[in-house]
């Protein structure tokens, strides 16, 4: 099993940045592939949404309410996706989930880290 783990979330004013990180592991000689990488989140009373996805060739997708604002990116020898997170604003107050594809058909989910933007 791979497991996920974000960190960078926190409190914000609007018009600034955060840069939201995440990194996949597993048990210790375990052999795993990752394929697709990407952010999510959920606002309250929300469902969750897309905000963007990178490939393993680099190729991106992003939600139209983030296009121009947000980059995603990844490092193989790491095992990690960055969001990098600029001119916040009150609608991107979210709980942000990473999400790994692995093996082709095998999915992982982070806990979540929160990103509030004050206005």
């Amino acid at each position: 099993q791979v497991q996920v783990v974000e960190s960078g979330g926190g409190v914000v004013q609007a018009g600034g940045s955060l840069r939201l990180s995440c990194a996949a592991s597993a048990a210790s000689g375990s052999i795993f592939s990752i394929n697709a990488m990407g952010w999510y989140r959920q606002a309250p009373g929300k469902q969750r949404e897309l905000v963007a996805t990178i490939t393993s060739g680099g190729s991106t997708n992003y939600a139209e309410s983030v296009k121009g604002r947000f980059s995603i990116s990844r490092d193989d020898a790491k095992n990690t996706v960055y969001l990098q997170m600029n001119s916040l604003v009150a609608e991107d107050t979210a709980v942000y989930y990473c999400h790994v594809q692995w093996n082709l058909v095998l999915h992982s989910w982070g806990q979540g880290t929160q990103v509030t933007v004050s206005s």
